[in-house]
């Protein structure tokens, strides 16, 4: 069989930058064919997906990916490294594909892979030295990049690639192939022109930040030139039926009700909760009206804005500590959500060569015959998360999406 490409994305929407990624992976990999896991209706830094997972995946499908499935969203909002662990592990437990891709803002891929086995590693002196630098009070983030500069002992070599999040993502990922004990290959290409949280307006190639942004302040004639002719389509028919959610505060009061109606202990059950935090969240739930003015009164050093917007998420979707310990005990199906004839063929192979793989085209079909409690309880919590997602709308927020929404093709 042809080799096959990974690539691992939240297309929030699907760009120029994109199309740019995915067509030198193919030139680097020598792929013939695509797979995509993609975040669904929530994502990774503590937001949620502009468009839905669905209109997502067609502008997938229409861009060159071949097969489109489905993260779930315990790994979706989850952190970086069990983000991309749960990514990877879905790739690799899929027996077909043969390489990976990712962008970075870095083009040494030796610097990248060189913090990865440290990370893998973690040699006794670098734990000291995160321990460390975790007394001073400061973010987890920031101290494990104070700490491996330490332990590299490189800082001109190693300082500007850890405080890029591609670059960070693409560490998490090849920290996961190494404990997966992968043989995917990896590749990292270079990302041009737009840093991810870059919202300035230059060329043809913006940040998906940039993008949202635009259609916030409904800029939409600027669409047309950034994005694929495709996505722009997709996305403007989103935008015409009012459904398209900018960001976390289309749920705000949804969010704020969560909390105040949870206990402290209940929010301390949260992922990402500990120290005392859930007093902070509680105290600030109960005397404020926005997600803008929750975030300026609960920032501070040691908690990131990324890391509290999760946990905004988490208590919006009612995923508790306990049901992210199951996304880390457990291999994650494959959910299928569009497909092209050449993915059809895809998922053919794959049911040849893991036939214990299960594999979602029908959601009702899957709750039926699944006999594995906790990728049930994992299905649930992307039923949820739909449900949850389409009050954003402006109109037509209907609830179970998952059951009656066809596979894209």
């Amino acid at each position: 069989m042809s080799r096959v490409l990974g690539v691992i994305a939240e297309y929030n929407p699907f760009h120029n930058g994109h199309a740019y990624h995915l067509a030198k992976s193919k030139e680097q990999s020598k792929c013939r064919y695509t797979v995509c896991v993609m975040s669904g209706n929530f994502t990774q830094r503590g937001s949620c997906s502009l468009i839905d997972k669905w209109s997502k995946a067609k502008m997938a499908i229409q861009n060159g990916v071949d097969l489109v499935l489905e993260l779930p969203v315990l790994y979706s909002i989850s952190s970086a490294e069990n983000f991309a662990y749960g990514a990877v592990q879905l790739l690799d437990s899929l027996k077909v594909v043969d390489d990976i891709s990712f962008g970075a803002e870095c083009s040494d891929f030796q610097v990248l892979d060189e913090i990865a086995t440290v990370l893998y590693q973690e040699p006794k002196p670098f734990k000291a030295m995160l321990a460390h630098e975790l007394s001073t009070g400061i973010s987890f983030p920031k101290a494990r990049e104070n700490a491996l500069l330490l332990y590299l002992n490189h800082i001109r070599r190693y300082s500007n690639v850890l405080s890029n999040p591609n670059n960070i993502l693409g560490i998490e990922y090849l920290k996961a192939l190494k404990l997966l004990h992968s043989h995917l290959v990896p590749h990292a290409i270079e990302r041009i022109e737009a840093d991810y949280n870059s919202t300035g307006i230059s060329g043809n190639i913006v940040s998906s930040t940039a993008i949202r942004n635009i259609v916030k302040s409904n800029h939409f004639k600027v669409l047309s030139q950034i994005l694929p002719e495709s996505s722009y389509s997709i996305l403007m028919d989103n935008i015409k039926v009012g459904h398209v959610v900018p960001d976390i505060s289309s749920f705000e009061k949804e969010i704020l009700f969560s909390l105040r109606k949870m206990s402290t202990q209940e929010i301390a059950n949260l992922p990402d909760v500990n120290e005392g935090l859930e007093n902070i969240i509680k105290k600030a739930a109960n005397s404020c009206n926005s997600v803008v003015e929750f975030l300026n009164i609960v920032k501070s050093k040691r908690y990131t804005n990324t890391r509290m917007q999760r946990i905004l998420l988490y208590a919006l979707l009612g995923i508790t500590k306990k049901d992210m310990l199951l996304s880390k005990k457990a291999t994650p199906y494959a959910r299928v959500l569009g497909m092209t004839k050449r993915g059809e063929f895809l998922l053919s192979e794959i049911s040849k060569v893991n036939p214990k793989l299960p594999i979602i085209t029908s959601v009702k079909k899957f709750e039926d015959s699944c006999v594995t409690k906790n990728l049930k309880q994992m299905l649930e919590k992307d039923i949820f998360a739909t449900n949850i997602y389409t009050l954003g709308y402006e109109f037509a927020s209907l609830a179970n999406l998952d059951y009656t929404q066809k596979i894209v093709k």
